[in-house]
């Protein structure tokens, strides 16, 4: 029956396994063993400063090292309970090194009665020293810069912008000090539609853009801080207009100009944008003085605007304007491909022009019937005998508008055919 001897005096054989588990934890308990434990991020205080900033000068630890770890060396029962709350890590500037600039670090205990900390036999910190960089003090006076972060209401735009005060005088290690390139006022203009006052977030950047840390810096803001006086204006969409006063080339006239773009977002006060519903360009601004040829002109239309209104996008002011200069008695019609009529293509081809957006065409007759010359409906291209994949050039067929006008040209236009593919 040797099977069955596991399960024999079962009572008697859990009686056992308690108690030794139980004398086990009370010989624990009385021995108390040492042990050790690590401590994380335990913050460094610093003592004794006035040993660097009485010379005028300031400190910064190297690899911006502001916590370390301890390992701490006692009795099991005390160590066991220690968090970052109990220990001091100090790093005296007066135990400074004069030639390696390494401070010590010390660690001492709080929060525990005498006998727990009696218990505790070691520290050891990581790392044990830490290494500053001694730097004369200075101060310099910096000019304050304005960025807005958010969107203002819906027909509303920034306007003028002022800080207050208007530079600032910031002091800290030299190699700090010097390190900056621009100090900007950051403010939130979510929803904005009227004027106001408003608080501002302080940043220092760098010559590579980088925002810096300001740690170690002071400044002359004092609780206040820094506010922008914010100017809300209202924006408008507006056309544009052009004037040509001066003469073609003998033989030629103007029929006519396009520019883009054709309308602009302007922005001013209230009364400045009233009854404003566009912006006139002089005439002397367009030379076409002895033209015989399209001319592409670029205009910046900022000096343009009424007093007290300006572009929504500064940087928006060029618009490209196309003056049509022809022979009298000549006029050019750019037809969009788009817009001509295809006839007899094939039921299993399909038909491309080849990144071709215009067809240019040329008329002459009449300077009367030229200018109310309309050809939108009367273009088209004939495929018929087109059956194979391919690129051919397509004569154009045009109608007749009118018999007393034209066209000069026969038109071809380059079609790509290409076989129908179920997707």
């Amino acid at each position: 029956m040797t099977k069955y001897k596991w399960t024999q005096n079962v009572g008697l054989k859990l009686t056992a396994f308690v108690f030794a588990v139980v004398l086990w934890i009370l010989a624990v308990n009385i021995d108390d063993p040492v042990k050790s434990t690590t401590v994380r991020n335990v913050p460094i205080v610093v003592t004794n400063e006035e040993v660097v900033t009485n010379k005028g000068k300031t400190y910064q630890i190297l690899d911006g090292i502001q916590s370390v770890n301890v390992t701490v060396y006692g009795k099991r029962s005390v160590i066991s309970k220690l968090d970052s709350s109990n220990l001091v890590v100090t790093m005296d500037l007066s135990e400074m090194e004069v030639n390696t600039f390494l401070v010590p670090l010390e660690v001492s205990l709080q929060g525990l009665s005498e006998q727990d900390k009696a218990s505790i036999t070691e520290f050891e910190t990581t790392p044990k020293n830490v290494q500053v960089k001694i730097e004369d003090m200075i101060k310099k006076d910096f000019p304050i810069s304005v960025s807005t972060t958010g969107t203002p209401r819906d027909g509303f735009v920034v306007g003028e912008m002022t800080t207050n005060p208007e530079k600032i005088s910031i002091g800290g290690p030299e190699s700090q000090v010097n390190n900056i390139a621009r100090v900007v006022a950051r403010v939130d203009v979510s929803g904005k539609s009227e004027d106001g006052v408003l608080s501002a977030e302080l940043r220092l950047y760098d010559g590579n853009g980088n925002v810096m840390d300001d740690s170690m810096l002071s400044n002359n803001l004092g609780e206040e801080g820094v506010s922008v006086n914010v100017q809300m204006f209202r924006s408008k969409d507006v056309k544009l207009s052009f004037e040509a006063s001066e003469t073609p080339a003998e033989g030629y006239i103007c029929t006519g100009w396009s520019f883009e773009p054709e309308r602009i977002q302007v922005c001013g006060t209230k009364e400045s944008l009233a009854g404003l519903t566009e912006i006139r360009v002089p005439s002397d601004v367009i030379g076409l003085e002895g033209a015989d040829s399209k001319q592409d002109v670029t205009v910046n239309i900022s000096p343009y605007l009424p007093e007290g209104v300006r572009l929504v996008d500064e940087s928006a002011g060029n618009v490209l304007l196309t003056v049509t200069i022809e022979e009298i008695g000549v006029r050019t019609i750019e037809l969009p491909v788009e817009s001509i009529s295809i006839k007899n293509l094939a039921n299993d081809l399909k038909v491309s022009f080849g990144g071709n957006d215009v067809l240019e065409l040329r008329f002459t007759g009449t300077q009367e019937e030229l200018d109310k010359l309309d050809i939108r409906n009367a273009a088209s291209i004939d495929l018929s005998g087109y059956t194979k994949e391919g690129i051919y050039e397509v004569e154009v067929h045009i109608e007749e508008a009118a018999s007393a006008v034209k066209l000069l040209d026969n038109p071809k236009l380059r079609v790509i055919l290409t076989e129908k593919r179920d997707e």
